[in-house]
């Protein structure tokens, strides 16, 4: 259980609302393939273009269990066990950019492409496990624990993808990502179910009977087996990195959007992204339990294991492993992408940028762009157990030819107080930006329930 609110520290969520929209940032047209595109060329410097971290907690911070105190440690576990529900996530997603270019034809089709890296996880709080290993269950005789409340998926994947992106009308610009997924590792238990009960017996004395009841445990891994027997950590990294180049187990996958001018002020634009599935055949591994158990003979020992007793699950482990066999399973399976949608609506006012480059590059379509801009964005992305959203407000500005700057104020699963600044600096070709979220909590970060950092930089080529 300490470890789950441990988890916080590592903690990330998927949501990049401050590069969302932000056209003078290229890996913008990464969160949305339709995308108004204002450079005739681009490529990021290779492993420098785009690093993402995004980290946060539903429910707890570092603070809360770690933070200055008068109160005693564990009591400030025990407050926050009270209030966390099995609803509860910690996440993490991180993503680093191998290279990524993108250039216009002579057609007026823009092609973009890529590689990137990317570590995905989320695990839900098992609360009933939590309490039956911090209590025990002298207080919990006949209450039902929930197995079913285990829930945690991590992917590690490389992703080549190609983009095209057109302009279909003066007010309507299209665009369709293809991906490849190379799956390195992976493990997911998502879909678990039983209960545990203790009760008095019959009166002897083994006067305890634990229950395990309809129990289907699953834990399905791949690119782990063939990792077990190596010893040195070298060794492992060098042989997941291979992986990443197309010899994991393999994906297909796609991101679709658009940007819609609605008149000189008004513009809308949505993606979907990574609608698309990996297909695990290698180097797989299935561990599964499933039936009905009954274990007798084990007596509650007390104090509490924080008073120098000896807790009494540490025996009940030891009975549950001679009396549950676990089978290991190599058939192959094949797990769905954490679908993402991104939505917005934006007004636009201030003075024309047109010029600014010039050119008219900035002004395709029916609609002339303006220096500033306020609107509302919405992201959603689909977890195990139910999706999670997101709304923000935002406010863009343009400072004459080199500099721009986006602020957000979003609420979410992790806080109502999230507020963010992006800045993108062009100097000359070359294209700086540097994002962060929750920049109130900067001075503490042990308080954030979310903290994120988006950097990189890329060579950017305007039409003449």
């Amino acid at each position: 259980m300490i470890v789950c609110l441990i988890q916080v520290v590592v903690a990330v969520a998927q949501n990049k609302q401050l590069l969302y929209g932000f056209r003078e940032i290229p890996q913008s047209l990464m969160l949305n393939p339709g995308e108004k595109v204002t450079t005739k060329f681009y490529f990021g410097v290779p492993l420098l273009s785009q690093f993402h971290f995004n980290g946060g907690s539903s429910g707890v911070t570092v603070y809360d269990i770690f933070g200055n105190s008068q109160v005693d440690i564990n009591t400030r576990i025990e407050n926050k066990l009270a209030t966390l529900k099995n609803t509860d996530f910690f996440t993490a997603t991180q993503q680093l950019e191998i290279f990524n270019f993108g250039w216009r034809s002579e057609n007026e089709l823009y092609f973009s492409g890529g590689m990137y890296q990317e570590f995905d996880f989320i695990s839900y709080f098992p609360k009933d496990l939590a309490v039956l290993t911090w209590y025990g269950n002298q207080d919990y005789l006949n209450r039902n624990f929930d197995l079913g409340e285990v829930s945690t998926r991590a992917d590690l994947l490389s992703v080549f993808h190609f983009g095209i992106n057109k302009q279909v009308s003066k007010k309507l610009i299209v665009g369709l990502r293809a991906k490849i997924y190379s799956s390195m590792a992976s493990i997911n238990s998502t879909k678990n179910s039983g209960s545990f009960v203790s009760t008095l017996g019959d009166g002897s004395n083994n006067i305890y009977e634990h229950r395990l009841s309809n129990v289907n445990m699953s834990v399905q891994t791949s690119g782990l087996a063939s990792l077990y027997d190596l010893k040195s950590p070298s060794d492992i990294v060098k042989k997941v990195s291979r992986r990443a180049f197309l010899t994991g187990n393999l994906g297909i996958g796609m991101d679709v959007g658009f940007t819609y001018d609605i008149n000189n002020r008004w513009t809308t634009t949505a993606s979907m992204l990574d609608l698309g599935a990996i297909f695990h055949t290698k180097n797989v591994e299935t561990y599964q339990a499933t039936g009905d158990f009954t274990l007798n003979g084990i007596e509650l020992l007390f104090p509490p294991i924080e008073n120098g007793g000896i807790p009494y699950y540490s025996d009940l482990e030891d009975e549950i492993e001679r009396e549950i066999t676990i089978d290991t399973i190599t058939r192959p399976y094949s797990n769905w992408r954490p679908l993402k949608v991104n939505g917005a609506i934006s007004y636009s006012f201030g003075k024309t940028v047109s010029g600014v480059d010039d050119c008219d590059c900035r002004s395709r379509g029916s609609k002339i762009d303006r220096n500033q801009s306020v609107g509302f964005q919405i992201f959603n992305v689909f977890r195990p157990k139910s999706p999670q959203l997101a709304g923000t407000l935002f406010y863009y500005r343009r400072f004459g030819k080199f500099l721009s700057a986006k602020a957000t104020y979003t609420v979410d699963s992790y806080s109502f107080s999230n507020l963010g600044l992006a800045l993108a600096a062009d100097l000359g070709p070359v294209n700086f930006y540097l994002a962060g979220d929750n920049i109130l909590r900067y001075d503490n970060l042990a308080k954030a329930k979310s903290v994120s950092l988006q950097l990189g930089l890329n060579i950017k080529i305007y039409e003449k």
